[in-house]
């Protein structure tokens, strides 16, 4: 068997998992000796047209990182899908939906209408706005088109394998590059590098069964560097986030509460819907009003809740009438 042929992309995403691959250090001289990178374009000079030329299936693992939020992501998904035998949804944008997909409660022309004329930073008398298609010098010049909705990868084709993390840690992007070398690759539509269980079940906290009066964010307290932080009223989503992003979590061994990244639990539907019961089992009254009162101290419940996953929930996205 000669080297396997890889791919990486990303789409609607902030450029950390193709750092997280990088940051692989002297390993990523052993994914080079395994495999043979043919689409990079973050790191090295690929064109479109390099892809459209190979043969279907050509690439053996294609890692796509990102959401789809435009028609470039959307035919590039599909054009890498066609030339993969493998296609992998590599990180919790491309998995979910990630950050990006927090535009989802919001219309596009809104977004549109801010950064090109309502942001602080933008001067445009003449309310310019990009044009898909736009003749300058007798040369017609193209840009993708901007949808509406945000998508997580699988929204669009069809994904074998999730890598989850914003971004994965590089040891397991060593872990799921080892089993495509060995072959021995788990179930389709499996979720690599994470346990089937909670992160909550492998944080080393202190936990007492506590409930809580107030909620606050953590520059606002003083906080115990042993005790679950959810007992404190720190909003942490260990109890609606699937383990197995370091052991012990790297986020929680620096003293943050975990924001979600990994994505649900295999037998959680949804994870904003799950954090809010958790939340709703350790509020510390019985009364409504003070109960709401609580509840208002949590600071952006859908960019808190569902930081990661809008797209790929139930929600999906703002219902607009």
């Amino acid at each position: 068997m000669g080297k396997l042929k890889f791919a990486l992309y990303w789409g609607a995403a902030c450029g950390g998992c193709d750092v997280a691959v990088v940051d692989t250090h002297e390993k990523l001289l052993d994914i080079v000796a395994a495999a043979d990178i043919l689409f990079w374009p973050v790191a090295m000079d690929f064109k479109y047209h390099d892809v459209e030329e190979m043969a279907d299936q050509h690439i053996d693992i294609c890692l796509f990182n990102g959401a789809v939020r435009n028609s470039e992501n959307e035919h590039i998904a599909h054009l890498l899908r066609q030339k993969s035998k493998v296609m992998v949804a590599f990180g919790a944008c491309a998995q979910l939906g990630g950050i990006p997909g927090l535009a989802n409660e919001k219309r596009g022309k809104e977004i549109l209408d801010y950064v090109y004329h309502g942001s602080p930073s933008t001067i445009s008398p003449k309310e310019v706005y990009p044009q898909e298609v736009v003749s300058v010098s007798g040369v017609e010049l193209k840009l993708p088109r901007f949808y509406e909705t945000v998508m997580a990868l699988d929204q669009v084709v069809e994904v074998d394998y999730y890598v989850p993390g914003c971004p994965p840690e590089s040891a397991r992007i060593l872990e799921v590059v080892q089993a495509i070398v060995t072959g021995n690759l788990p179930p389709k539509g499996s979720v690599v590098g994470a346990l089937d269980k909670a992160l909550c079940d492998t944080c080393p906290r202190k936990r007492e069964e506590k409930k809580v009066k107030a909620f606050y964010r953590p520059h606002e307290i003083l906080f115990d560097l042993e005790r679950c932080f959810l007992e404190q009223g720190l909003i942490c989503l260990g109890p609606a986030t699937r383990g197995g992003c370091s052991d012990p979590p790297r986020c929680i061994r620096s003293n943050m509460p975990c924001r979600g990244c990994y994505g649900p639990p295999p037998d959680v539907t949804d994870q904003g819907v799950k954090m809010m019961s958790a939340i709703g089992s350790i509020i510390d009254s019985q009364d409504p009003e003070k109960i709401e009162q609580i509840i208002h101290g949590i600071a952006d419940p859908l960019g808190t809740f569902y930081r990661f996953g809008l797209p790929a929930s139930a929600l999906r996205k703002k219902r607009f009438l």
